[in-house]
C-alpha cells in the first residue's frame, strides 16, 4: 500500500528513537521528548496533535498513583503490610513457606505501588532474614546453603515485576498499553475487566516463581532459625497505627473502590444502564485516583514539630516526571503511527508471516507475547510497550482478527524478561546486592520468561474465546 511522506519521515524518527531507547544514549524520558518534537519540526503533524496524549486522562492516573504510593511509603504502611505477611500462621521457620511470604508480599504490594520502591524496601528485609539466619545457623554450629539467599533474592525481583500486572496501576506498561488500545481501537479495559485477567495470571507465575527458586536455590536446612523472632521484633518497632497510616489508608481504600464499583456496576446493571454510563463518564480511573490524591492532603496526618499536618505535603509528594513524560511520548509516537497509516503500512507488509487459518490468530498472539519478552529483556518494560503493542494492533488488523488480544498479549508480557541485570530495575537492585551470581539470574530467568510467555498467551486465548 502506498505510503505518505509524513508517514516515511515517521518510520524514520520512530526507528532512531528506538534505537536510543535500547541503547539508553539519552535518559528514556528526554528520547520520548525528542521524538515528539522531531515529529513537530519534520511536519509528521501540528504540535496540537503531537502534544495531546501528554494529556490523556491516563497520565492523571499515573500522577494520582505515584502520589498514593508515596504516602503509603511515607507513613510505613509498605513495611507493615509486608512484616504483617511473614507473621501468618503457619509461615513460621520453614524456608518455603518463607519464600512463599516473601513472594506474596511483592507481588500484592506490586499490584499498586511502583515495583521498584516495593524491591527496594523488600531486599531490606530479606537481607535482614538472610543475615539473621545466617548468624543463628553459625552459632549452632550449621549453615544454610548460600543458594537460599540467591533464592531469596531473586524472589524479591520477580515477584515484584509479576505483580504488578494484576492491576492497570501495576506498572506503567499496563497503562500504556490500555491507552493504545483505547484510542486505536475505541476499547475500553475497566479495572475489574482487567484484574479478571491479569489476577490469575499474577497467581499462576508467582507459584511458579516460588516452586522454580525453591527447587533451584534450596535451603539445606529444615528450619531457619532466628527468622519468627527477627519478623516479631520489627512487628513490634512498626507499633500502633498511627493517624497518618489511617488516613494514607483510608485515602488508598476510597481509590480503589472507586476504580471497581463503575465496572462491576456495569457487569450486573449493564454497559447501557443509566448509572452505568453516568459513573463511566463521570468517574474514569484518572479522575479516581485524583480524588484520592487530593484527599492526601486533606485528612490529618497527625502532629510534627508540634503543629498538625495533613498526610502528604506538597514538598514530600513525589512523581517521577520521567514515567509520565515517557508515557506520553511513547502514547504520542503510537497514535501518529496510526493516523499517518505507517502502522496499517507495516501490519500489511509483514501480514504474510502468519499463517492462515485458526491457527493465525494463536501464532499472533503467542508471537506478540514472546516479541514483547525479548525486547523487554534489551531495553525498559516502558520502552518495550512502546514498541511492540503498536506493531500487535496493525498486525492484527492487517491479518482480519481481532487485534484487541495480541494487544493484550504484547501489553502483558512487556512486563516479563527476567534474564538480565537490565532488563528491570527490579533485577537490577537486586543483583546489586552481591548475592546473585549472574548466572543464577539467567538460568532462572530465562525459565520464568517462557512459563511467563506461555501463561500470557494461554490467557489471551481464553479473553478471546470469551470475546474480549
Amino acid at each position: 500500500m502506498p505510503i505518505t511522506p509524513e508517514a516515511q519521515m515517521l518510520a524514520v524518527i520512530v526507528a532512531g528513537v528506538v534505537v536510543l531507547w535500547i541503547t539508553e544514549t539519552l535518559p528514556p524520558a528526554v528520547t520520548a521528548l525528542l521524538g515528539a518534537v522531531a515529529c513537530v519540526l519534520a511536519g509528521v503533524a501540528p504540535a496540537s496533535e503531537v502534544f495531546a496524549p501528554f494529556a490523556d486522562p491516563l497520565i492523571f492516573l499515573l500522577i494520582g498513583s505515584f502520589l498514593l504510593a508515596e504516602a503509603i511509603r511515607l507513613h510505613g504502611l509498605d513495611r507493615r503490610f509486608a512484616f504483617a505477611v511473614l507473621a501468618l500462621p503457619g509461615v513460621g521457620e520453614r524456608p518455603g513457606r518463607i519464600l512463599a511470604a516473601v513472594a506474596l508480599a511483592c507481588a500484592t504490594a506490586s499490584g499498586f505501588l511502583s515495583n521498584t520502591c516495593v524491591t527496594a524496601m523488600m531486599i531490606t528485609i530479606v537481607a535482614g532474614i538472610v543475615a539473621t539466619v545466617e548468624e543463628a545457623a553459625t552459632a549452632a554450629g550449621r549453615r544454610p546453603a548460600a543458594g537460599f539467599a540467591t533464592g531469596l533474592f531473586l524472589c524479591v525481583a520477580f515477584a515484584s515485576s509479576i505483580g504488578g500486572l494484576a492491576t492497570p496501576i501495576g506498572t506503567p506498561p499496563n497503562l500504556i498499553g490500555l491507552g493504545l488500545i483505547r484510542r486505536q481501537l475505541g476499547v475500553d479495559v475497566t479495572f475489574p475487566g482487567w484484574c479478571a485477567v491479569g489476577v490469575p495470571v499474577v497467581v499462576v507465575l508467582t507459584t511458579w516463581t516460588v516452586l522454580m527458586l525453591g527447587r533451584l536455590f534450596p535451603a539445606g536446612l529444615d528450619r531457619l532459625e532466628g527468622v519468627g523472632k527477627l519478623v516479631a521484633a520489627e512487628r513490634r518497632r512498626c507499633g500502633g497505627w498511627t493517624v497518618g497510616q489511617v488516613s494514607a489508608a483510608t485515602a488508598f481504600a476510597s481509590t480503589v473502590v472507586l476504580w471497581l464499583v463503575p465496572g462491576i456496576l456495569q457487569g450486573v446493571l449493564g454497559s447501557e444502564h443509566a448509572l452505568s454510563r453516568l459513573l463511566k463518564d463521570r468517574l474514569p480511573e484518572g479522575v479516581a485516583a485524583l480524588v484520592g490524591a487530593i484527599l492526601l492532603f486533606v485528612l490529618p496526618g497527625g502532629e510534627r514539630y508540634g503543629r498538625r499536618r495533613a498526610v502528604l505535603t506538597w514538598h514530600e509528594a513525589r512523581i517521577d516526571w520521567g514515567i509520565v513524560l515517557l508515557y506520553g511520548g511513547g502514547l504520542s509516537l503510537g497514535t501518529l503511527c496510526f493516523s499517518t497509516g505507517l502502522a496499517a503500512a507495516l501490519g500489511e507488509s509483514i501480514r504474510g508471516l502468519v499463517p492462515a487459518g485458526p491457527w493465525g490468530g494463536i501464532v499472533l498472539v503467542g508471537v506478540a507475547a514472546a516479541v514483547a519478552v525479548v525486547v523487554s529483556e534489551f531495553t525498559s518494560n516502558t520502552a518495550s510497550a512502546n514498541i511492540v503493542v503498536p506493531l500487535a494492533i496493525a498486525l492484527g488488523t492487517a491479518t482480519g482478527g481481532d487485534p484487541l488480544v495480541p494487544a493484550l498479549a504484547a501489553t502483558f508480557a512487556a512486563s516479563l524478561g527476567f534474564m538480565m541485570p537490565v532488563s528491570t530495575p527490579c533485577n537490577a537492585i537486586v543483583y546489586g546486592s552481591g548475592r546473585i551470581p549472574l548466572r543464577s539470574m539467567m538460568a532462572a530467568g530465562s525459565l520464568l520468561d517462557v512459563v511467563g510467555t506461555v501463561v500470557i498467551t494461554t490467557a489471551m486465548l481464553f479473553v478471546g474465546r470469551r470475546g474480549g
